[in-house]
């Protein structure tokens, strides 16, 4: 497989793990998602008493970081009907959030995963930030696609925590009014999330073979990076429009097949600006009838965990034929750039061919994932 071409071996998604602060599973994810019942509420796990911003979206009961990430791999190799002996030869990929425990996890995850599911062991870990499980399903797909693997294992999680929770609101990036509110005139920053997520990637004819359901087909994958500033985005998204115009490249699909997207949307008002205008000059006159949200307006930014989350919500769309809500919406941004063609007020029918998932990441970093229906 050379540059963006279509792969000749296409990998689909078998199982699909899932646990966040709406509730335990993909149906939990799905029905709050596409009604935009937003999760957020007051934080009790630590005391945020001198904080400007109280409020995040956290699982109802506590949980350590890698039970949960065992929770949801779990879940997923269940639904794809792996068998131990699937799973020894298996890659595990997993993203989290670079710390002083980040190791800890990891051998958590791996001891707990090689009893229970039989892989051998965390293959790499990816600390890169909110595309860290992005770059995760990219290479999964592309190990796949390239024949390398018949199936790898992603997982990601998240945890609001202090330390985190302190450094995003010393610097302001935290809804001021406790709502995340994407894209919305208004909006003030974004609100942290708990979240803990898997899939199994799988060669479609392998999972044909052993007749495993078949979730969603991941078409295209792009990366691309601007490096323009440490924490502010490129004013005109270039390496957003950059990473979808590869997914599409690599899924030979036009611009206007793509009848989803489910958008970074933190809720910055510089990054909204910035996606949006990566958004028009990906898909053009399209974009002004190109069903978009954020499904953080519901769960939150989960961190390293969002793309592996919003993945799911995206191919549940697929699967529902309910486009989820914009949630948090207040009114249109005053810069035009901004107007797209929000979901609002309640989910949107719609059985699209193609529908996109998009994040990007501190220092320029973007990933996207174009997803069809199983």
């Amino acid at each position: 497989m050379t540059g963006h071409a279509p792969p000749a071996v296409r990998p689909v998604v078998t199982g699909l793990g899932v646990l966040s602060a709406v509730g335990r599973g993909l149906d939990a994810l799905a029905e709050a998602t596409a009604h935009g019942k937003a999760a957020f509420g007051p934080v009790t796990r630590f005391d945020v008493s001198r904080r400007r911003t109280t409020r995040a979206a956290l699982l109802a009961e506590p949980v350590a970081l890698a039970d949960a990430v065992l929770d949801v791999t779990a879940q997923a190799c269940r639904q794809a009907r792996l068998t131990a002996a699937d799973g020894a030869k298996m890659p595990v990929l997993l993203a989290l959030h670079s710390d002083l425990r980040t190791r800890e996890v990891t051998a958590a995850v791996t001891a707990g995963a090689g009893a229970a599911l039989g892989v051998r062991g965390v293959t790499r870990v990816y600390t890169g930030a909110c595309v860290a499980a992005g770059t995760a399903v990219a290479d999964a797909a592309a190990l796949v696609a390239a024949g390398r693997h018949t199936r790898v294992l992603v997982a990601a999680g998240h945890l609001v925590e202090p330390g985190v929770f302190g450094a995003f609101d010393a610097g302001r990036a935290l809804a001021r009014d406790g709502e995340l509110r994407p894209f919305s005139a208004g909006r003030t920053g974004t609100l942290l999330g708990d979240a803990a997520a898997a899939v199994v990637v799988e060669a479609g004819p392998a999972a044909e073979r052993r007749g495993a359901p078949v979730l969603a087909r991941l078409a295209g994958w792009g990366r691309a990076g601007d490096a323009h500033h440490v924490c502010r985005p490129e004013p005109n998204g270039d390496g957003a429009a950059r990473a979808v115009e590869a997914a599409l490249a690599r899924a030979g699909a036009d611009p206007t097949e793509v009848g989803y997207v489910n958008a970074n949307g933190t809720g910055s008002p510089l990054a909204d600006l910035a996606e949006a205008r990566a958004l028009r000059r990906v898909f053009g006159a399209h974009a002004d009838r190109l069903p978009t949200s954020s499904s953080k307006s519901v769960h939150g930014h989960a961190l390293e965990a969002s793309a592996l989350l919003e993945l799911a919500v995206t191919i549940a769309a697929l699967r529902d034929g309910l486009l989820p809500v914009n949630a948090g919406w207040l009114g249109p941004d005053p810069d035009p750039d901004v107007g797209l063609d929000l979901v609002l007020d309640g989910p949107r029918a719609a059985r699209p061919r193609y529908a996109l998932s998009l994040n990007s990441a501190f220092g320029g970093a973007n990933t996207a994932l174009l997803v069809a229906a199983g």
